[in-house]
């Protein structure tokens, strides 16, 4: 068990940071100091206590990243209910389905979500934000309680509300204070409770690492209903003591780089894709053009080269972080060659949903290419179902203070994902190194050959990638052999005024060039070109059960 209390950790925060800045919305004027921030919580503890929920009654939320979102959420826990997040990118008919399997008792969600979902199914309390509007109320005394709301809370509090007026409730680290509802590439969502000792485990960690510091502007862009961006963008930063700034519209590339400009973030928490796309659009075709590829051949010239190409990535992304930390997914092998070729200041870590969710991590002048880091001291451990850890792949297991409770009303699904003396199976296979893991791919996703060959579909796919005019790739297995669905990319053959009629032709050259880099057994076989976008979880992983 960890030490520290989680709820009391935001308790003395709150505090101890009263006039400091803690929550902006991006391109809004809404702004919160930790003060004002902590006043709102107590709104809604006040709004909870007329409404009859107890400690341990379910709150769900849906929405983007937006302040309102963020005391939402906090609120919930620090009054002892917990918190339901529903990713806004889940279609209406799977939101439907885990408000009724959560059996919340309440609903925040925004409008343009809500005019979705199937209305006649909820009779619960239906809240808007960000106004904290009523939208629907199952009689007239819940309206009326609404009604009166704001009236009540000056009662509460009739000389305003003070930083000695925060006081939470003892809720212990053993509590359930979130059911996170995965999205993963198997097609099954599962309710994932996470316990306030999961999150002290990870924010607590994160502390020790000195990665932020009290007062310091952080930019949030990752979905924070997931427990990669909820747990490092959101409370560890807010725990801390940072201004964050919740980017809440598109995560482009432009509306990005704008937005690092602007906020000259100390840290950036991120997912793959988006430095997959810098180095394919940004970086590749300037170090692919002849000259360049001949320079980079030359002793010094190259070194030169290289300092310059990190020099302009580290100014347009703010040019004032400490570390650029990747997780979600694999990095791409090539691009993650080359950022710490040119020495780049980034790591790569590890972790799932079901341990809220970091398992292992290497500061950046730590980190090894190739591995996602080492287990974290003193939290957790983890084990390989191998006969030889350190060079037989097999399945990484873990256990320590992050593992999940169990999956919400699913005693057959949490009894599969426990082995029988208590570790948690993650479903990846991997080595393990000392205490540095190296992971191979999915298992489920793995393909055995009839000559008994283990092949890893994502590190073809990395390879694939990289090759001209593939925007993404997927490998399956079909009659026996490996095929290659790929997306062209299509805004750079219209850019080059390349032909759809010589697509064929170009991914066939592709092909003929992966076979170069890779085994006898994991040749492709045949190409079927996809003309559309893969369909993705929010961490941007290809939902893969849609094309088996």
């Amino acid at each position: 068990m960890i030490e520290q209390n989680f709820i009391k950790l935001y308790e003395n925060n709150f505090k101890k940071n009263w006039e400091l800045p803690a929550i902006t919305d991006y391109k809004e004027t809404t702004s919160y100091t930790y003060g004002a921030l902590a006043e709102e919580i107590a709104r809604l503890h006040v709004l909870f206590s007329e409404l009859h929920l107890r400690q341990g009654d379910k709150i769900a939320l849906i929405g983007k990243n937006h302040s309102s979102w963020s005391i939402v959420f906090l609120a919930t826990i620090t009054y002892g209910a917990v918190i339901v997040p529903i990713l806004h990118e889940f279609n209406p008919e799977s939101m439907n389905e885990l408000m009724a399997h959560s059996e919340s008792k309440l609903l925040f969600v925004t409008e343009s979500i809500w005019e979705h979902l199937d209305q006649n199914k909820f009779h619960i309390p239906i809240v808007n934000i960000p106004s904290f509007s009523l939208m629907q109320s199952p009689d007239e005394e819940t309206a009326e309680k609404f009604r009166e709301w704001k009236k009540l809370f000056h009662q509460r509090y009739p000389q305003g509300f003070k930083k000695e007026d925060i006081l939470y409730p003892e809720i212990s680290n053993e509590e359930v204070i979130c059911i996170n509802y995965t999205s993963g590439t198997t097609g099954f969502s599962k309710g994932v409770m996470l316990t306030a000792n999961n999150f002290a485990g990870n924010v607590t960690y994160a502390a020790k690492l000195d990665l932020l510091f009290e007062g310091e502007p952080h930019l949030a862009f990752l979905p924070m209903a997931h427990a990669y961006g909820c747990a490092f963008d959101f409370l560890y930063a807010l725990s801390v003591g940072v201004h964050v700034t919740l980017l809440g519209i598109m995560p482009t590339p432009q509306n990005l780089l704008k937005a690092f400009e602007e906020i000259k973030p100390k840290l950036i928490i991120s997912v793959p894709l988006i430095f997959e796309k810098i180095y394919k659009r940004k970086i590749l075709p300037i170090v692919e053009k002849p000259v360049v590829k001949f320079l980079l051949k030359v002793p010094l010239i190259n070194t030169f080269i290289y300092k310059k190409i990190r020099h302009s990535i580290i100014h347009g992304l703010g040019g004032n972080f400490r570390e650029v930390i990747i997780g979600g997914a694999a990095l791409n092998g090539d691009v993650e060659n080359f950022f710490h070729k040119i020495g780049f200041p980034f790591t790569v870590g590890y972790g799932m949903t079901e341990c809220a969710p970091l398992i292992s991590y290497d500061h950046h002048y730590d980190f090894v290419p190739t591995s996602c880091g080492s287990v974290l001291e003193g939290i957790m451990e983890a084990r390989i179902d191998s006969e030889d850890p350190e060079n037989v792949p097999g399945e990484i297991q873990v256990r320590g203070e992050n593992v999940m409770k169990g999956y919400y009303k699913n005693p057959e699904a949490t009894a599969a994902a426990f082995t029988s003396d208590g570790w948690l199976k993650t479903g990846d296979s991997g080595i393990m190194k000392g205490r540095r893991l190296y992971i191979k791919g999915r298992i489920k996703t793995m393909i055995l050959t009839a000559n008994g060959q283990n092949i890893y579909p994502e590190e073809i796919e990395s390879r694939l990638n990289n090759l001209p005019y593939i925007a993404e790739s997927l490998v399956v297995e079909k009659n026996n052999g490996l095929v290659a669905l790929i997306h062209p990319d299509y805004a750079a053959l219209e850019t080059h005024g390349i032909s759809r009629d010589d697509i064929q032709k170009i991914m066939n050259k592709n092909i003929k060039t992966l076979h170069k880099s890779v085994a006898l057994y994991e040749k492709i076989k045949a190409i079927e070109i996809v003309e559309t976008e893969f369909e993705k979880t929010p961490k941007k992983s290809i939902k893969r059960f849609l094309y088996q």
